[in-house]
């Protein structure tokens, strides 16, 4: 199987993408894992905030393949504990996906036709993060959920 996260727009701060990388590189010891960064979407001054959505959506909607597994993460979805996280990547690993996709929106969040097609929902926190902090926090989670699953010492219970 392979992961990919999908995020719209760069981020600047230098920060930010260092610890995402970090966590990447780590990532790649156990599964091929990529990100791939969506541009910004030009003109967003003179749209709406649900067509500057539907253009993202669209764009999103691209880069997937019929086969991929796409899951959002979105403050109003299914939240875990790490532990819970790790299971839910091994019912992955266990269904034969071959490509396991996660998704950050925008600042608006998504599309109602990214929604339609998305077959799950995941949320970091109750709190909301900006979509660019959510990258290094995702990264993260989805390598300490591996070294949860090779039972490795990084994770305390």
């Amino acid at each position: 199987m392979q992961i990919n996260l999908i995020v719209i727009g760069k981020t600047d701060d230098k920060l930010i993408n260092e610890l995402t990388q970090v966590y990447a590189k780590r990532l790649n010891h156990y599964i091929k894992f990529s990100i791939e960064v969506i541009p910004d979407i030009k003109g967003v001054k003179n749209m709406s905030q649900i067509q500057q959505k539907e253009k993202e959506g669209d764009v999103l909607l691209s880069k997937l393949k019929p086969t991929d597994y796409l899951m959002l993460l979105d403050e109003n979805g299914k939240q875990y504990n790490s532990v819970g996280f790790s299971e839910l990547i091994q019912k992955q690993l266990n269904s034969g996906v071959k490509r396991l996709v996660f998704a950050v929106g925008g600042p608006y969040g998504f599309s109602p036709k990214v929604y339609n097609i998305a077959q799950g929902k995941l949320s970091m926190s109750k709190m909301t993060f900006s979509h660019q902090m959510i990258r290094p926090f995702f990264t993260e989670q989805l390598y300490r959920a591996f070294t949860i699953l090779k039972n490795e010492p990084y994770h305390h219970k």
